[in-house]
């Protein structure tokens, strides 16, 4: 087999691991890899110290970032029998918002040995959770001045955003913000490695800005009064730690640097895309080029984007941005905050060692799970009501249910939150006309995409390829090296022909899940009981 002459490279940062994705111009997925983070989730213990952390921390390591990523790229260059040089692109997608303070010369404030012990000089992985009481100070100030930004964010700032974690830094470790140079998220950290510009250079993604960061292409981040207020020493704030320019996704933030060269094997010079939300990189990954698709990017979390033509403010939503996914509309993003660990949560507190079982049965059991009903805010909830402090809870259990029974319930619960989502779009004038699966949650769990139909009324197209995020970000990388457009007349063109579905190709063929007609009209009763558990739940502060 003749080896392709032009190749990108998707580079796809998760929670646990990172996956590096090879793929030619006509989409065909040549070879991956996946290496976990030697560190994984710093939930527990502060590494090198043993410091028990508190309930609601989450760190990650910044050296993992590095060389898990470059162990990735070796090991899928091997795979797909290239040399390197066949690598046009670098594109990067990264959980979002995963943030962390730095110096000036890009050293992670944690890695600087004054700093090491100190736990908020940690990168704060997006489920960092610390920062309750500086959200709720963020948003009563933004609603008692009107600030004309919070609409876009459906009338509320997430407890997982930027400012709120810069914020508890500020009160809970001042020296540690005064130490920090530079404030960013992770995944512009990771391409201003790859690409060593100098700070003022530093390539900002206008997507992860935009939706987590209060930026706006027009307005720029929040007022110098606003941040004044919100406390004295963030006056300043922007002009003081966040240098750098901002690029959407699929420009060109530089090259690859010789130092990250050598450590992934590959030439240097290939141009790097600037980074992108890894849930939004599933959007083109999942082959979705046009308005009105909400593409489900199911994983331990779920993010649910969509491109509209306009724009409208949704009460909850997590963010609008003009371009914030594709060029040319407006990105919506809606959330789940407890997804695929939520079952995995599931799974291990009921004592099973993998999902057979649990699956089987609840595959036995008919719609509503025989009076079981869940509420699925297990990490709290993202869309409608963006409140991380939010419980789960299971309602109606006796001892004749059994673990198949939860987890039915608990599957059912997760559908009926993406079908409050989509009510929500739709009653504020938003289009949702259809739907995409993508991630590796809808391969692995049919009978989840099945409830999903059938809850939502409306076929589920499940896409092909099992990392669509990271085919994503191998698109963004083509679309930084074209910039003369020899390979692609348009981005559409390019989503195309890397992640349009093929009938005549079975590996690109989608799998389209239909609802079914008895089941789909048993839920909608059931769904109405979720609704009203939801308020009461909230009526009585759970």
């Amino acid at each position: 087999m003749n080896q392709p002459a032009h190749v990108a490279l998707g580079l796809d940062f998760g929670t646990e691991s990172v996956r590096a994705l090879l793929a030619d111009l006509n989409g065909n997925e040549l070879a991956s890899a996946v290496v976990p983070y030697e560190h994984g989730q710093i939930t527990e213990t502060l590494p090198g110290t043993g410091e028990k952390l508190p309930a609601d921390f989450a760190f990650q390591h910044p050296s993992d970032w590095i060389e898990a990523s470059a162990q990735a790229v070796r090991d899928a260059v091997a795979a797909a029998g290239l040399s390197g040089n066949e690598i046009i692109g670098i594109g990067v997608d990264f959980t979002s918002c995963t943030m962390l303070p730095a110096l000036s010369d890009g050293t992670p404030l944690c890695l600087v040995p004054q700093w090491a012990a100190e736990k908020f000089a940690w990168p704060k992985l997006w489920k960092h959770h610390g920062a309750k009481t500086q959200t709720e100070k963020i948003n009563e100030l933004a609603r008692a001045r009107n600030e004309p930004w919070l609409a876009r964010y459906g009338g509320i700032i997430g407890l997982e955003w930027f400012f709120p974690k810069m914020l508890e830094t500020l009160e809970e470790a001042p020296d540690v913000y005064d130490a920090t140079e530079v404030w960013l998220e992770a995944g512009d950290w990771y391409v201003w490695q790859l690409v060593d510009s100098p700070a003022d250079k530093l390539p900002r993604s206008t997507c992860q800005a935009g939706y987590k960061g209060m930026w706006h292409s027009h307005d720029g981040f929040p007022s110098r009064e606003f941040f004044a207020a919100l406390h004295p020493k963030l006056e300043n704030v922007v002009a003081e730690k966040l240098p750098g320019q901002f690029l959407a996704p699929g420009e060109a933030a530089g090259t690859l640097c010789a130092s990250i060269a050598e450590k992934f094997g590959l030439p240097a010079g290939i141009p790097v895309s600037a980074a992108t939300i890894d849930a939004h990189a599933g959007v083109p990954g999942a082959g979705a080029a046009g308005a009105g698709t909400l593409v489900m990017v199911m994983g331990t979390s779920s993010c649910h984007m969509l491109n509209a033509d306009a724009e409208q403010n949704v009460p909850g939503v997590a963010g609008i941005v003009e371009g914030g996914i594709l060029p040319g509309f407006f990105g919506y993003e809606t959330g789940q905050a407890a997804v695929g660990d939520a079952f995995d949560w599931l799974r291990r507190t009921t004592g099973h060692a993998n999902f057979d079982q649990l699956t089987a049965q609840a595959a036995q059991l008919p719609p509503g799970a025989e009076g079981v009903l869940c509420m699925d805010w297990f990490n709290g909830c993202r869309t409608p009501l963006m409140d991380g402090g939010l419980r789960g809870a299971f309602v109606g259990l006796t001892m004749n249910h059994g673990a198949g029974h939860m987890y039915r319930a608990l599957m059912e619960g997760s559908a009926f939150g993406v079908r409050w989502i989509v009510d929500l779009l739709r009653e504020n004038g938003v289009p949702v006309t259809g739907i995409v699966a993508t991630g590796g949650l809808p391969h692995h769990n049919p009978l989840l995409v099945q409830i999903y139909a059938d809850v939502l009324g409306l076929p589920i197209t499940v896409h092909p390829s099992k990392q669509g995020p990271a085919l994503g970000a191998a698109i963004l990388g083509v679309l930084a090296a074209d910039t003369d457009r020899k390979h692609f007349a348009t981005t559409a063109d390019a989503i195309a022909a890397m992640a349009g579905p093929r009938a005549d190709d079975p590996s690109r063929a989608a799998k389209i899940v239909e609802p079914e007609s008895d089941a789909q009209a048993a839920y909608e009763n059931i769904y109405q009981r979720y609704r009203k558990l939801a308020d009461v739940l909230v009526a009585e502060g759970f």
